[in-house]
C-alpha cells in the first residue's frame, strides 16, 4: 500500500518556536513522517505579508530549520525545505489565482480578522493571497493530508475547491487533499492568560516559553504561571484555565493521561505539581536547545541539507506545475 503524502509548514516569523509550536504541530509532524511521506516547509514567502528586516528573516529561516531538526523532523526521512528555494510556489500561486473568485478569497477569516484589526488600508495584497499561495504549496506535492489547526482547516477547503475546480475545467491534474486536524490537546496557552492561545504576539514574554530559553528561564516562568486560590488540581477549562493547560503540557510531555496525573497530585499542592511541569519541560527542551545551538554553529551544514532538500522537493514541485501549465494551455 503507498504511504499517504504529507504536506505542512510554519512561518519564520520570531527568533525561536514557543512550546505552542512545538506541542501542536512540531510533536505530532515527528510522529506523521513515520506514516507517510512528508514534506515540511519553512513558509518565508507567507512571512513577507509582514514587514521583515532581512538579516533578520535569514536568521529566523535557519534558526526555525535548526529546531526542526533538533524537534525531530529527520531531513533524510521527511523533505525539509525553504519555500522561497522551490520556484515553483510562486508560479503555482500565479495559476490558481487566476481560478479564485475575489468574492471567495475576501471571505478567509484570516484576512478579515488582520485586516479588521489593522485596517484595510494597512492590509496589503499578499495577505489577501495568502490562502491562494498556502493552497499552491499543498497541491504542488500531490498532497493526500494536511496536518493543521483547527484555524487553518478553511485554507484547507479552499484548497479543496480550488484543485476540483481546476480538475474539472482543465481535466484532472491535481490529487484532493483533506485536511488533518491536529488534536486539540495540543493546544497549549499562555502561562499569564489561559485564556488564549500561547503566541508570539503576546503582550508579555512572561506567559510564553521559547525553545530557546534558558533552562533557569523556562523554570522560572512555569512557576510564575497563573494559576487560582482554591488549590485544586483538577481539569476545569472555564473555572481553572491556569492548572488545566498546565495539566495539559505535562501529559503532553510525559505521555501520560490527564487523569493518572490529576489523580497523582491530589493534595500535593500547586509548588510541586508546578515543580513536576517544570522538570518534565526541561527535560523535553534542553536536547531540543542545545541541538538546535549545535545546528547554528555551522551555518554552512545546515545550508548544505536545506540545498539538498530544495532540489528534492523541486523535482516533485516542478513536475507537477508543468501538469498545470500544459493543461491550462501555456506549454
Amino acid at each position: 500500500m503507498t504511504k499517504p503524502r504529507i504536506y505542512s509548514g510554519m512561518q519564520p516569523s520570531s527568533g525561536s518556536l514557543h512550546l505552542g509550536n512545538y506541542v501542536g504541530a512540531l510533536m505530532q509532524w515527528r510522529e506523521l513522517q513515520a506514516e507517510g511521506e512528508a514534506f515540511f516547509s519553512i513558509v518565508d514567502l507567507h512571512a513577507l505579508t509582514s514587514a521583515k528586516d532581512p538579516k533578520v528573516l535569514r536568521q529566523q529561516v535557519r534558526t526555525l530549520a535548526a529546531q526542526y531538526i533538533a524537534g525531530g523532523i529527520d531531513p533524510e526521512a521527511s523533505c525539509l525545505y525553504v519555500q522561497s528555494h522551490v520556484a515553483a510556489h510562486s508560479q503555482m500561486a500565479w495559476l490558481l489565482s487566476t481560478i479564485t473568485g475575489f468574492g471567495e478569497a475576501s471571505r478567509m477569516t484570516q484576512f478579515k480578522d488582520k485586516s479588521a484589526k489593522e485596517g484595510v488600508e494597512a492590509a496589503n495584497v499578499g495577505l489577501f493571497t495568502y490562502p491562494i499561495l498556502m493552497a499552491g504549496d499543498i497541491l504542488l506535492y500531490d498532497t493526500d493530508l494536511v496536518p493543521v489547526g483547527g484555524d487553518q482547516k478553511q485554507h484547507v477547503e479552499l484548497t479543496r475547491d480550488l484543485a476540483e475546480r481546476f480538475n474539472k475545467r482543465f481535466g484532472k491534474t491535481f490529487r484532493v487533499p483533506k485536511p488533518h486536524i491536529l488534536g486539540e490537546t495540543a493546544r497549549i496557552m499562555d502561562l499569564q492568560d489561559p485564556t488564549r492561545k500561547m503566541s508570539k504576539s503576546a503582550e508579555t514574554d512572561k506567559g510564553i516559553i521559547w525553545l530557546l530559553d534558558e533552562p533557569g528561564k523556562t523554570v522560572k516562568k512555569i512557576k510564575s504561571a497563573v494559576t487560582d486560590t482554591d488549590g485544586s488540581i483538577r481539569v476545569d477549562a472555564e473555572n481553572k484555565p491556569g492548572v488545566t493547560n498546565l495539566l495539559g503540557i505535562l501529559s503532553a510531555f510525559t505521555g501520560r493521561p490527564i487523569d493518572d496525573l490529576v489523580a497523582e497530585f491530589d493534595g500535593q499542592g500547586y509548588g510541586a505539581f508546578k515543580g513536576a511541569v517544570a522538570e518534565a519541560v526541561i527535560d523535553e527542551l534542553s536536547p531540543i536547545r542545545d541541538r538546535t545551538l549545535d545546528l547554528l554553529d555551522d551555518p554552512a551544514e545546515l545550508d548544505r541539507i536545506l540545498d539538498a532538500n530544495a532540489e528534492r522537493a523541486s523535482a516533485v514541485a516542478d513536475a507537477t506545475l508543468d501538469r498545470a501549465m500544459v493543461a491550462m494551455g501555456l506549454r
